[in-house]
């Protein structure tokens, strides 16, 4: 099963955003309606029902954290976008890094320096 399947309605997304945190009300369905508007959170629609997958209830956590420090939502999404490009680019520099590492591999090890 992967993190992205959908699972969780509305009102057990709401519930499992705190479930670490037992003496904390859960948010409320309304919130994630809110964060769907602006953007933040993409849930999956099966007919009317949004359908949230663990990676969307580690998003909302996440944007929950900031949100707790004082951040406005506009500076959330500016801060979750870059934090994905900082993911793809470290992606990429992974494949280029295996890629370097396999060419000197079938190179025999020699240096190919400019």
């Amino acid at each position: 099963m992967s993190d992205e399947e959908p699972l969780y309605t509305i009102s057990i997304a709401a519930r499992l955003v705190r479930r670490d945190k037992p003496n904390e009300t859960p948010i409320h369905p309304q919130t994630l309606r809110m964060y769907e508007r602006e953007g933040l959170v993409n849930p999956q629609r099966v007919g009317k029902n949004r359908l949230y997958s663990d990676r969307d209830i580690e998003r909302v956590r996440r944007i929950q954290s900031y949100t707790q420090i004082g951040v406005n939502l506009q500076g959330v999404a500016m801060i979750l976008d870059l934090l994905e490009r900082l993911e793809q680019v470290q992606s990429e520099m992974e494949v280029l890094r295996q890629a370097a590492t396999r060419d000197r591999r079938e190179s025999g090890g020699r240096n190919h320096d400019v």
